[in-house]
């Protein structure tokens, strides 16, 4: 997800109509980004059914593309710099095309999961170069006009991916059951390249003596790989050998990548931040509160498809109060909640996500697998509620302590965690749900609401250590 800073000067170059445009073929790239990370939710049972990919296939779609997002995500911004926002926004658009037609078309699960990767490399060259463009092109005005639309298009757009993905199953269209959630994005990708030929302004500003920590990014993929690796293949197939020692050698390539950001000359994540307890406090309760309300949104998924037999669509539509929930209290929160309270919504919207978790665990408890939907839409909407304020609060209070020339690094260090977490929840949980389920469904989502509320409780203490308030002026 884009990062949003403004800077300290900006020199318009464009018209009025240009940089509407610009703001349009942005925002676009953003859409797509979150529609894809939140698309296959929906849509997990139906490939893994079709393609024969069982359980190991359904816990991998989702993680892939988040893994590869957020190990890039801050290296795809620095080689903007140096190469050019324009050159990287371009190759990120037509590699995601790409990745997605090959996602679409996709005979077997090793190659969707490799194209979910692709798909996730090439979004992280491509997200980061949109809010350099217009802090380049735009004025003032322009700029504070198209912060104020991210939030709500970003927001539709998680709302939108779920459930356009559960009408397109449900309409088979051309008989093509679940493809074109991928196959749309061929439409829309290559539009988007064309617009961006035609409007983007040439890089005559890229500074070729940026350093790109190429390094760091690396042992951080494998640690991520090994951690994600071991846990799926030992939930799935059992714990023997080979899950066992891929977690060891992702702990140990963290431990080295830990070495690597205090040694290097130009580390991913400012060494002054790591000193700073307000923003690892704030980064330790991302980590924890992200994974665990991810995985919480794609077993509930599960839930529904495969516990309570619903459609895909009906499934989707299912989820639109927890979405809408979720939506509305993170505008509450960014319209002035959150720099009133500061640490306080974070620990409010915790708590309420506790409150709607705990609902949803009485429900299935008493019911089981017998429980509707109708009963559990006020509960999906508390649990939106909750994740809407805390999710949305949590970046911003962290950089309350933050200096001026760390909210670079601070904002690109959140966006990776919040996709490394979201990869870390969606695996450890759907892991969860799996290994209970040889008990029955609904005791499948009783444990892995237990393991939610129980993680999502850990990091309420955490919040306290957290910087009282958000900054007060926005991070130059």
């Amino acid at each position: 997800m884009t990062t949003l800073t403004e800077p300290d000067t900006v020199t318009p170059r464009h018209s009025s109509r240009q940089m509407w445009a610009i703001l349009g073929l942005v925002l676009l790239a953003d859409a797509l980004d979150v529609i894809d990370a939140t698309v296959t939710n929906i849509a997990a049972p139906t490939i893994a059914s079709e393609l024969n990919g069982g359980e190991s296939l359904i816990k991998w779609l989702g993680p892939a593309y988040m893994l590869a997002m957020g190990v890039l995500l801050v290296v795809g911004g620095r080689l903007g710099d140096k190469f050019g926002q324009r050159r990287l926004f371009l190759i990120g658009m037509g590699g995601f095309t790409l990745a997605s037609a090959i996602a679409g078309f996709s005979p077997d699960p090793i190659l969707l999961i490799a194209a979910r990767v692709a798909q996730g490399a090439f979004g992280a060259l491509l997200i980061p170069q949109g809010m350099a463009i217009m802090t380049k092109a735009f004025d003032r005005d322009m700029l504070a006009k198209a912060f104020g639309l991210f939030g709500p298009v970003l927001s539709l757009s998680s709302v939108g991916g779920p459930v356009l993905a559960g009408f397109l199953i449900s309409a088979d269209v051309f008989g093509l059951a679940w493809r074109p959630i991928f196959l749309i994005n061929i439409i829309l990708g290559v539009v988007g390249l064309i617009i961006a030929v035609k409007i983007l302004p040439c890089d005559d500003d890229a500074d070729r003596s940026t350093v790109v920590d190429g390094w760091a990014s690396g042992l951080l993929g494998v640690t991520m790989l090994g951690l994600l690796y071991g846990l799926i293949e030992g939930s799935t197939n059992g714990w023997g050998v080979i899950p066992i020692v891929s977690i060891v050698v992702g702990v140990l390539f963290f431990a080295a990548f830990a070495y690597r950001q205090r040694t290097a000359t130009h580390p991913l994540i400012m060494p002054s931040l790591l000193k700073n307890r307000g923003f690892t406090s704030g980064l330790l309760v991302c980590l924890v509160a992200v994974a665990a309300g991810t995985g919480l949104l794609f077993v509930l998924s599960l839930f529904l498809q495969e516990g309570l037999h619903v459609s895909p669509r009906d499934t989707s539509l299912g989820l639109v109060p927890l979405t809408l929930g979720l939506v509305a209290a993170g505008f509450a929160a960014m319209g002035g909640l959150v720099a009133k309270l500061g640490r306080t919504l974070v620990f409010i919207g915790l708590t309420v996500d506790l409150v709607g978790c705990g609902w949803v665990l009485a429900l299935v408890t008493y019911s089981g697998t017998n429980v509707s939907l109708w009963a559990l839409a006020p509960a999906f909407f508390v649990i939106g509620v909750g994740i809407g304020l805390s999710f949305a609060t949590i970046p911003v209070v962290a950089l309350g302590d933050a200096k001026p020339d760390e909210a670079g690094s601070a904002s690109g260090s959140f966006s990776s965690i919040q996709q490394l977490a979201s990869a870390i929840g969606s695996a450890a949980v759907t892991s969860i749900f799996f290994q209970a389920a040889t008990s029955g469904l609904g005791h499948a989502m009783k444990i892995s609401l237990i393991v939610v509320l129980a993680v999502t409780a850990l990091s309420l203490p955490v919040v306290a250590l957290m910087p009282r308030k958000a900054p007060s002026e926005p991070q130059q």
